[in-house]
């Protein structure tokens, strides 16, 4: 009997610029990647969004989006996740409605509240000035999905997203906190955790959304994915070798607020680290799933029984697309991809 529970997998992608490569090189990289992870039988891939950071080319998800799922067949692709503080609701209908009449039955709407980015660059995106200004995330998310609704009538007033009229597109809720959760669960909205981001909240999230959750048309059911990172490789010290990128950035992040290019493994083995960035190091590694095939089918059995979640969202921050691909494939070898044997997905 597998020590890993019953859970589909999937893959977050932020098109990562290393020293030594450029935006162009991630993004087809991001591409090639979407390719290959269907190969392996993962069940969807979304890319995030993120602006004015160098080691980040994943900043336009829509158009990405266009390019991936015209590279794959099967795989669902979408959004983890626009990020609705930084455009109007209605663009944001039009361009997912367009990607689902091209692609239907295959596209995700994830949602996000946060910019993504710092207050200089929110104001460029915006056009807008943002201090002091109230959260109306709750108001343009309702706006967003009613943008999917069938028109009420043809000589309806209403702004329509003509593209999006109808669309049977499922709009999932991304978070960080409970916050997010409860108000995935009141509207009856598929949630997807970012474990990689806050690793301490996930169980109690996940549980408030399940607590909160009201059937809705949009689904019947609570479902949750949780995104976590996960760097798998042969053995447990060559993955620990693999994340010293993913760790040194986040210490350079922590501490400088410019981290540059993700380094290479070379680059981050040779620095030298004090005790406390040495300390550092090791909870960041120890927060996230980094380790051979048996330690990653641990790790992920006793995350996903901690949070109940219904699937598995792999973020892989490794050097190089080759290394990429193996993680993902012991990754797939460990869980043994597949369809749940309920059906309890969010369509």
């Amino acid at each position: 009997m597998s020590d890993v529970p019953d859970v589909r997998l999937s893959v977050l992608d932020i098109s990562p610029v290393f020293e030594g490569s450029t935006a162009t090189d991630a993004l087809r990289e991001t591409i090639e990647l979407a390719r290959r992870v269907e190969e392996m039988d993962y069940y969807r891939f979304w890319v995030a969004e993120h602006h004015a950071m160098r080691n980040i080319a994943s900043c336009s998800p829509p158009v990405l989006i266009g390019r991936i799922a015209d590279a794959t067949t099967r795989m669902r692709v979408g959004a983890g996740g626009v990020m609705l503080a930084n455009h109007a609701p209605l663009v944001v209908a039009e361009q997912f409605g367009t990607l689902e009449a091209l692609h239907p039955g295959r596209i995700d709407l994830g949602v996000g509240r946060a910019p993504g980015t710092d207050p200089g660059t929110a104001r460029a995106l915006r056009r807008v000035v943002a201090p002091g200004e109230q959260d109306d995330f709750p108001q343009r998310l309702v706006e967003l999905m009613s943008y999917f609704e069938p028109a009420a009538s043809p000589d309806s007033a209403a702004v329509l997203a003509v593209p999006a009229q109808g669309a049977r597109m499922p709009t999932w809720l991304l978070g960080t906190s409970g916050y997010s959760a409860r108000m995935a669960g009141m509207l009856g909205l598929p949630f997807a955790f970012a474990h990689h981001l806050a690793p301490a909240g996930a169980a109690a999230a996940l549980d408030v959304y399940r607590t909160t959750f009201h059937p809705s048309p949009e689904l019947e059911r609570p479902y949750a994915i949780l995104a976590a990172m996960v760097i798998a490789a042969d053995s447990d010290e060559r993955a620990r070798w693999l994340a010293g990128p993913m760790a040194l950035t986040s210490l350079l992040h922590r501490t400088t607020g410019m981290p540059g290019l993700h380094p290479t493994p070379e680059q981050a083995a040779r620095r030298s680290y004090t005790a406390q960035e040495r300390r550092f190091i090791e909870e960041r590694l120890d927060n996230h799933l980094v380790g051979g095939p048996d330690t990653i089918r641990r790790r992920v059995g006793e995350l996903v029984r901690e949070t109940g979640a219904d699937e598995l969202m792999a973020l892989g921050l490794v050097h190089g697309l080759p290394e990429r691909m193996h993680s993902f494939r012991l990754l797939a070898d460990a869980v043994r991809v597949g369809e749940p044997a309920a059906e309890r997905t969010a369509r």
